[in-house]
């Protein structure tokens, strides 16, 4: 009997032990679930020029297991435009996408025979997606990129997809009025585009007696790897002639890559709101279909 009582206090002594020594599942389980707030940095420096920076817009309950991100590419000709052309796009997104997040970037501005623009430009957007993809713990997302460009920001998502994205992380591509082939005609024919391409190339990050004009156009460089590619011209465009967005679609289909085109009457934007509505709800279920939030 003695050894009982004896074996039964030992017993309640380790009792209150055991259970301190437990984790309060309760606790932790809400230190762990606090959902993150919604998150705006503006000007985000990727890199030591004034210009190479980034807005980023997190959602609230953001996880680095499902936060996709939206990547916005300005245009201007390569030489000009900020990041602030493409805040409709935010509203847009942040009201049909709430829970991916967005990256607004800027990029070194070319100035002709001094500052190129190739490959300068495609090496910002990786520079940019690289940054990112290294942050992506502590801004909680998803590396899964999706681009939206317009004009020359197009051509440098097309770019930066389908030559620079080695390791597979754009999942689509959205190509607005961008300019797909320079050995079009309607460029290749104008004397003084040839000193434009000359103006805007560092010649010495290219293999000599390179084809400029062919080596910077996304065109020549769609494959089998290609991202699913949305595209959207105008049929009037006097910058970026309807051929362009003909010809890119020809490629995009004789590699089987998935894509959609569309054309507008109208030029290089300014289309009607019927149009415009339009791409926005072809825009919006693509990156429902390539960009999903699981």
């Amino acid at each position: 009997m003695k050894k009982h009582l004896k074996y039964l206090l030992i017993l309640l002594l380790f009792v209150p032990i055991i259970n301190s020594c437990s984790p309060d599942d309760s606790n932790s389980d809400d230190i762990n679930t606090v959902p993150l707030e919604e998150s705006i940095l503006l000007n985000v420096s990727y890199g030591t020029n004034s210009q190479q920076v980034y807005d980023i817009y997190l959602p609230a309950n953001r996880t680095s297991e499902k936060t996709k991100v939206i990547a916005l590419v300005h245009g201007g000709g390569w030489t000009s435009g900020d990041k602030s052309d493409m805040d409709d796009f935010i509203d847009l997104i942040k009201f049909n996408h709430p829970d991916h997040a967005i990256v607004n970037i800027n990029y070194i501005l070319a100035v002709p025979f001094s500052i190129p623009a190739f490959p300068n430009q495609f090496i910002d957007l990786e520079s940019a997606i690289s940054q990112l993809t290294n942050l992506k713990d502590e801004y909680q997302i998803l590396p899964e990129f999706g681009l939206i460009g317009t004009s020359a920001g197009a051509h440098l998502s097309l770019m930066y997809d389908y030559l620079y994205d080695s390791n597979d992380q754009v999942k689509m591509v959205c190509d607005i009025v961008g300019p797909t082939d320079f050995t079009d005609p309607f460029y290749a024919d104008d004397p003084l585009f040839e000193i434009l391409v000359g103006a805007l190339i560092d010649e010495s990050a290219y293999p000599p007696q390179s084809n400029y004009a062919e080596i910077t156009s996304p065109l020549f460089h769609v494959s089998g790897f290609s991202s699913p590619t949305i595209l959207f011209y105008g049929s009037d465009d006097p910058l970026v002639p309807i051929t362009n967005g003909n010809n890119l679609d020809m490629a995009l289909t004789n590699n089987s890559v998935t894509h959609s085109y569309t054309t507008y009457q109208g030029g290089h934007g300014g289309w009607s709101d019927e149009s415009l509505n339009n791409l926005t709800e072809q825009l919006i279920s693509f990156i429902n279909t390539h960009l999903p939030i699981n």
